[in-house]
């Protein structure tokens, strides 16, 4: 065959293609193909020609298109035809860097198969190794520093490689070729186990002695992938309350690791698809119905029917939790962090911040760049609810329906994460967490200065909430001032139908409507709502219903006492606060006088629409919970005792534009006295939540021909909720829209921000 019979393209591939085994793929399809050429990693993507005849051409594309590495996500591919420049073989040249390009970046991923198959064969080199990958698994986004993705630009830089993992990393055969993280016992980072700030044991013997203090009972700090956990063994009742004490956390429960899917069935009951998550090379926590016999003591999960469980997801994990006589089958593995503190992740730190809550810290020398939590799903109904989308699935990109000038949005204050977007792409942020304190806030700066650093993102537009003293708006606000660009201010609940409009592919001016329930957003209006029914899109919003206002005594101070928003859900409705009631005994006669006097005269009761503060009211008046130690605490407790079964509601009352609750209040009291109990309560208030968002979307549809629901706002991580929603609104014909990608609650906020800011900034262009 001559030169001129050759079939020559050049390909260019982006998406998720470094760091994930693209470039040996593409080698090994090459030379199966008998095909000659190049292929190189860019600052924006993968690079390829290829030459050859045009039958083996053609079946390198389709391998290509259809069969890449496991890890790989393929977004765009480019092709086209060439002239032939008479290459011998198939070669993979050096990365090249511009400036200006970009690409996605992978989240960190879960050890796989052939490594933990390794990690337990004595007759492999990496035996017992803490830190064994490859390019299908291991640390990414956690380690990188800047792109291109190769080794100089990560954290394992001052590793030096030995002969053999030299010998894997530069053969393209082998599967740790160009994998960034490579290491082994020669040559890569170590363990160490340190009490009293002094190290008592290193390798092998450190991993021992950690298991043996955590079968003693002792609070462990451990090392991890994207910061600091503290575990302690979750069948001893002293070693969890001393957790609880220590870390400042009450009742918030504490998520668990075990070391397979037999020991999650010891402890839940999961379904295929909770099982699916469980066993994902993401391996978040996964919400699931905790089991009665469950051999983890109550302090673990307190007053809730679920237990937040993962597996291991790195080889230290595993190695620490190997089954073993004796040895606790289920650790406790929660956030090395006190409660509301961003997680630790640098040594220092971590040493400092932990030490009054670990009796000993495990630790090791690879860095961690950029601290990342676990993340947390859920299921309702055979569908994922995310509630914190972090280590596994962040930073992966998500597709916008349009393209928009770079944005960078900076959400709200609990649960907060920020977005910047390029081209089509939005690039949501790990969880940062609530913004209530300078450490938190300062990882929040760094998280947005990393991300225009790795994605190459300069913002041309900011994007805020309507809070005026949220942090996150007066950082969108001071630097919109700095640097000159339009700050757009967002109303938050507008932001949430948004981002489920995003994770849809919305791309239209047609409304929808939207059932945006939550607890706190600041409204045009200066009200707090949080029970809205919006009809609207990117470009703006009608608010057609809401809960009619009550007065929130104490503002902040209601959400942390549902006793004293039941009161003033009562007090709004004109019914008297008679001394047995459960919100009444709660509280002391000057309490109660003192809230009395606030609303009667309104001294410092902001109204308020919110559908999580009427969850909190009906919670404490049957008697669930007077007082809140963590966010949504009584919500929670009215889900978890509600009878399924139960169909009948209470009574729907739209007026206008408001959804009244006097008769709902009065209907509750009349159940509540005569002794109905709060299982079938809660049921009834359930149903009723989900029939008057069906009766309010009727009307609307009526009234403008729209049949397309969303539902978002943090309300909709109830899966009780969800199930009954999705279901009544089928039925009549509605097309219900749910989160299935980033979280119902503020999670998910920034990237509605980022949508509405960049669809404004387009129309006024």
């Amino acid at each position: 065959m001559t030169i001129e019979d050759l079939y020559c393209v050049r390909i260019f591939v982006r998406g998720i293609v470094q760091g994930v085994g693209f470039r040996p793929f593409v080698y090994q399809e090459a030379v199966k193909n008998a095909l000659t050429g190049w292929v190189r990693n860019t600052s924006s993507g993968v690079e390829i020609e290829i030459y050859g005849k045009r039958a083996n051409v053609e079946e390198f594309l389709h391998a290509l298109k259809n069969n890449p590495p496991p890890l790989a996500r393929l977004d765009h591919i480019e092709v086209s035809e060439i002239s032939p420049n008479g290459m011998k073989e198939f070669l993979i040249l050096e990365s090249k860097d511009t400036e200006s390009q970009f690409l996605p970046v992978s989240p960190d991923i879960s050890i796989c198969e052939d490594c933990l198959r390794e990690l337990f064969d004595p007759e492999n080199r990496r035996y017992r190794y803490p830190f064994i990958n490859c390019t299908n698994c291991g640390p990414r986004f956690t380690i990188i520093k800047g792109i291109p993705y190769d080794r100089p630009n990560t954290t394992m830089a001052s590793f030096a490689l030995c002969p053999e993992c030299h010998r894997e990393y530069t053969n393209p055969l082998d599967r740790r070729f160009h994998a960034q993280p490579i290491a082994c016992p020669e040559c890569g980072p170590h363990l160490w186990l340190e009490i009293n700030g002094q190290p008592v044991a290193e390798k092998e013997e450190a991993l021992q002695k950690a298991r043996q203090l955590l079968k003693e009972g002792a609070i462990l700090a451990i090392k991890g992938l994207g910061g600091f956990h503290l575990a302690c063994d979750a069948a001893n009742e002293t070693a969890v309350k001393t957790l609880r004490n220590r870390k400042k956390r009450s009742d918030k429960p504490f998520a668990v690791m075990v070391f397979d899917l037999s020991k999650v069935e010891k402890i839940a009951e999961f379904d295929e698809e909770e099982k699916a998550l469980l066993l994902s090379r993401q391996k978040p926590i996964v919400l699931l119905r905790k089991k009665v016999d469950a051999p983890i003591v109550p302090e673990v999960s307190p007053d809730v029917n679920t237990v937040g469980v993962m597996l291991p997801y790195t080889p230290l994990h595993y190695l620490l939790l190997e089954p073993e006589e004796n040895f606790p089958e289920v650790l406790v593995m929660t956030s090395g962090n006190l409660s509301e503190e961003p997680i630790a992740y640098e040594d220092k730190e971590a040493q400092e911040r932990l030490l009054p809550i670990a009796d000993a810290f495990l630790m090791h020398n690879r860095p961690i760049y950029m601290r990342v939590d676990d993340s947390v799903m859920s299921v309702s109904v055979n569908s994922v609810i995310p509630i914190r989308r972090a280590r596994g699935y962040a930073p992966d990109s998500i597709s916008l329906p349009f393209v928009i000038p770079p944005v960078l949005a900076t959400g709200a204050e609990l649960k907060n994460t920020f977005c910047l977007t390029r081209d089509q792409y939005a690039f949501l942020s790990h969880h940062i967490g609530d913004m209530e304190n300078l450490e938190t806030f300062n990882s929040f700066v760094e998280g947005i200065e990393h991300f225009q650093k790795i994605f190459r993102i300069h913002p041309q537009v900011l994007a805020c909430d309507l809070h005026p003293d949220y942090m996150a708006t007066r950082y969108a606000e001071a630097r919109a001032e700095q640097e000159g660009l339009p700050l757009i201010r967002i109303q938050h609940h507008h932001a949430h139908l948004a981002s489920c409009l995003v994770e849809h592919q919305w791309n239209t001016e047609k409304p929808v409507i939207g059932l945006i329930f939550d607890g706190t957003g600041l409204g045009d209006d200066r009200a707090i709502w949080g029970g809205e029914i919006l009809v609207g899109g990117y470009g703006g919003y009608l608010r057609r219903f809401h809960l009619e206002y009550i007065p929130l005594p104490g503002g902040d101070a209601a959400i942390r006492k549902p006793a004293r928003t039941a009161l003033a859900h009562l007090w709004q409705a004109g019914i008297p606060w008679e001394e047995h009631l459960p919100p009444c005994t709660a509280l002391c006669g000057d309490e109660l006088s003192l809230l009395h006097s606030q609303l009667k005269h309104r001294i410092n009761t902001p109204w308020t629409s919110s559908m999580g503060r009427l969850f909190d009211a009906v919670a404490s008046l049957i008697g669930l919970r007077q007082e809140a130690n963590y966010e949504a605490q009584a919500a929670i407790a009215l889900e978890v005792v509600c009878d399924t079964r139960e169909t009948d509601t209470y009574p729907i009352i739209l007026q206008e534009n408001e959804i009244k609750l006097g008769e709902l209040w009065h209907e509750i009291m009349k159940d509540w006295e005569a002794g109905m109990q709060p299982s079938i309560i809660s049921a009834k208030f359930h149903n009723w939540v989900t029939a008057v968002a069906l009766s309010a979307s009727k009307v609307i549809r009526t009234e403008t021909g729209l049949n397309t629901v969303v539902c978002s706002g943090g309300v909709w991580q109830n899966r009780v909720l969800v199930q009954k929603t999705k279901a009544l609104f089928e039925q009549n014909g509605f097309k219900v829209l749910f989160h299935k990608v980033v979280p119902p609650n503020d999670g998910g906020l920034s990237l509605g921000q980022a949508a509405i800011a960049g669809w404004k900034a387009l129309k006024r262009d």
